[in-house]
């Protein structure tokens, strides 16, 4: 692997995915059902669930998620145990730092989206001398467990210039461990998510497996501009302005910013994003409503969170636990459901496609860890 790894070879790569991997151009969705036998994940940092989302929808079936977030835990326990896709006993409320999982666990995958603000644009960018950077104990996770594969997400910034040592040196402790690895960025709505949020990924694997993995091609379904996405709910209470916002709000959103529990509340983002909030798509992003406008309603209408999780590419159905801040941060921090599950189809593809008769083992750290 080369740890050199520069903007400009990222945004090559990303170029390279046009014409890399297989997607349901009816409905803009990976095809999840053809995956064959479904596979084992271990996620951290798991939040509201995006990620927990796409990577079930994509084949694998979670072991146990980290979240410390008390109410994103209760959303993941909820959601897991009223869909069947999880208990809540798998659902651990607790740090990354200094959680172990059983003796006994074995997995095909390791993912989490650690947290974003030591690199993000919007705040210092600390990197490595931030207290919330989690890549180290990560890593640490990976070393312990062994998995087949691991995935990790975050901002773009730490894509930039100023963190190549650092990438480089995830890339070098990856290696350590006997792991193939690359960077990529991934833009969402090439994946039919109606939101501007380009977002790093790391995906590693063993040498055998890395060979056989292709980054996801972006779709070629519509991707729905925010006033289709949104219209019957802005619509759902009888505005009678509905249709001329839609037509109005033909592009897509500017990046959602969940915040953090040190900064930003319920709210679209800093002031500049705010400002294109309504200048481009004629949206209120001052705080978030309640409801939908009412029938007479005259102005710039508010997101709800609930048309926030649309705009993340959540599924309706999925249920938010805490008050409107809490749930609104769960939905703005989160990996989008669709390109978590896009990545996650690759990975399963390439585990899937190694022949059955290698017999390989997952072995933990205290076995030899190649296949």
């Amino acid at each position: 692997m080369n740890d050199d790894l520069n903007e400009s070879d990222l945004e090559r790569r990303t170029a390279e995915r046009e014409t890399k991997g297989k997607r349901n151009t009816t409905t803009g969705r990976h095809e999840a059902t053809g995956v064959g036998t479904r596979l084992t994940v271990l996620e951290v940092c798991a939040g509201g669930g995006g990620q927990a989302i796409g990577l079930h929808r994509a084949g694998f079936d979670h072991q146990a998620l980290v979240e410390i977030d008390r109410n994103a835990v209760e959303t993941l326990r909820l959601n897991g145990e009223r869909l069947g896709w999880w208990s809540a006993q798998n659902v651990h409320c607790a740090s990354l730092i200094g959680w172990h999982p059983p003796p006994a666990t074995r997995v095909d995958l390791i993912a989490g989206g650690v947290p974003c603000p030591p690199f993000s644009i919007a705040g210092a960018q600390l990197g490595s001398s931030d207290d919330r950077d989690l890549f180290p104990a990560f890593l640490d996770l990976v070393d312990e467990v062994r998995p087949t594969a691991v995935m990790i997400e975050n901002v773009r910034g730490l894509l930039t210039k100023k963190f190549d040592t650092y990438r480089a040196e995830i890339l070098c402790r990856l290696e350590s461990l006997g792991y193939c690895a690359e960077w990529a960025l991934i833009e969402a709505h090439e994946f039919c998510v109606p939101q501007l949020r380009p977002r790093s990924v790391l995906v590693g694997a063993k040498p055998s497996i890395w060979t056989l993995f292709e980054w996801p091609a972006a779709s070629s379904a519509h991707t729905p501009s925010v006033g289709e996405a949104l219209h019957d709910m802005m619509a759902s209470r009888g505005w009678s302005g509905a249709a001329a916002w839609r037509d109005r709000a033909t592009g897509i959103a500017p990046t959602l910013v969940g915040g953090s529990h040190k900064h930003g509340g319920a709210d679209l983002g800093p002031s500049r994003a705010k400002q294109a909030w309504l200048e481009k798509l004629g949206v209120n992003g001052i705080s978030l409503a309640d409801d939908a406008p009412p029938k007479d309603f005259i102005g710039a209408p508010r997101l709800t969170v609930e048309m926030a999780a649309v705009i993340q590419g959540f599924p309706a159905d999925w249920e938010f636990v805490g008050g409107k801040t809490a749930r609104y941060r769960q939905i703005g921090n989160a990996f989008p459901p669709p390109v978590a599950e896009a990545v996650g189809v690759q990975i399963h593809r390439a585990i899937q496609a190694w022949p059955k008769e290698a017999n390989y083992p997952l072995q933990r750290k205290e076995r030899n860890n190649e296949r």
